[in-house]
């Protein structure tokens, strides 16, 4: 989401500076200030000790400062995530991109299709695959642009082409009906399918559910939402579109970020109070290896994306999950989402920010499942 986006930037510049301020120290260390001797002439290199200490510190947690910060910012871990892949394929969607899939559990199974948030790609659903291969085949992608998957081109990075990537992975089930589950820009994908193509989620759609997302442009439903709005034009747009232009300096100052752990402080701001390490790493280390500019071009998708509305149209029941302290995506957008569908329950789940799926897995994990079998199990059955 562009809030976490943001941060990150201005604390990459934060970075950058710290570093560069090592490498003056540094230099200016070994320069020294040199006297004259008079008695013989003899010139005399003298040198700060405390430069070449700070120097050498401050370089140092340039290059090593996540293993310092993560313990500082989130617990230890009981049950850690990883970055995993299955076995996946490449198919083509209709918009032209390359798609990466991965089909996990037995084929005759009722079938769940996950779709992650932005900047992220299909292996954050770590737990949720896990949790759920019990009872279901669970489907998982990277959309456009991100993970394994390309886009046909920067114009391919937009809602509507992920909701048409959407309906080419459910098509790709070969199942006659499937449950949708989408978090953050996942959510918002489907979403974009219910409003654009309603007829294919009213056949192929059994169920939704919507975690920690919303139903307009994020800038309006995140905290300082009219800060947000009132520096769109003369900031946010200008300067995303200058940091696709230059993709390769803002990779290598992203991956600085990484090494020196300010880049997970600002992942850090998505999480609640239960994130453990291995949550904030895995996020972190998808956000950074994601290309920029393609991460960019989402954000700037979003900005003219609303949909508003859209479940009204649809009669498979939706399941809205929120954060009870999410600051990207506030409580009142999964609200207002629930209030509109004819068929929809919204959930809050205390305590947890906007990566609340990973934070409470066994909680949302627990609700997804329960909501799946009611919809995949009772066929023709809308009630929630």
């Amino acid at each position: 989401m562009p809030l976490m986006i943001v941060v990150r930037f201005l604390l990459s510049l934060v970075s950058l500076a710290i570093l560069a301020g090592s490498i003056y120290l540094l230099a200016e260390w070994y320069d020294g200030t040199i006297y004259v001797i008079k008695t013989d002439g003899e010139m005399v290199r003298h040198r700060e000790l405390w430069m070449l200490m700070v120097g050498a510190a401050l370089f140092a947690f340039s290059l090593m400062g996540r293993f310092v910060m993560v313990p500082m910012l989130a617990r230890g871990d009981t049950d850690p995530t990883k970055p995993e892949r299955g076995d996946g394929v490449t198919i083509l969607s209709p918009t032209g991109a390359g798609l990466y899939v991965e089909s996990m559990g037995a084929p005759n199974l009722p079938t769940i299709v996950l779709t992650h948030g932005w900047a992220m790609d299909s292996t954050i659903w770590y737990y949720a695959r896990r949790d759920l291969l019990a009872d279901f085949r669970v489907v998982r992608w990277d959309l456009p642009g991100l993970g394994r998957s390309k886009a046909a081109s920067g114009d391919g990075i937009d809602l509507e082409a992920f909701a048409k990537d959407l309906a080419a992975v459910v098509e790709w089930t070969g199942t006659q009906q499937v449950v949708l589950v989408g978090h953050s820009i996942g959510g918002m994908t489907i979403q974009t399918l219910a409003r654009d193509m309603p007829e294919f989620f009213n056949t192929r759609i059994a169920g939704a559910v919507l975690l920690n997302t919303t139903y307009t442009n994020p800038l309006k439903t995140m905290i300082l939402s009219r800060l947000a709005q009132a520096i769109r034009w003369p900031l946010l747009e200008p300067v995303m579109r200058l940091l696709i232009v230059l993709q390769p300096l803002v990779w290598l100052g992203a991956w600085q970020s990484y090494f020196s752990g300010s880049a997970h402080l600002s992942n850090r701001l998505g999480f609640g109070k239960y994130v453990t390490r291995s949550q904030l790493e895995h996020t972190t280390l998808l956000s950074t290896r994601n290309p920029p500019g393609n991460i960019m071009r989402g954000n700037l998708a979003m900005f003219r994306w609303d949909a508003t509305g859209a479940l009204a149209k649809v009669s498979p029941p939706v399941l809205v999950v929120g954060g009870e302290v999410d600051i990207v995506t506030k409580p009142n957008a999964g609200v207002v989402i629930a209030t509109s569908a004819p068929l929809a329950r919204y959930l809050a789940v205390e305590g947890v920010n906007h990566m609340g799926f990973l934070e409470l897995s066994a909680v949302y994990d627990r609700e997804i499942a329960q909501f799946a079998k009611l919809c995949l199990g009772n066929a023709g059955d809308k009630a929630l």
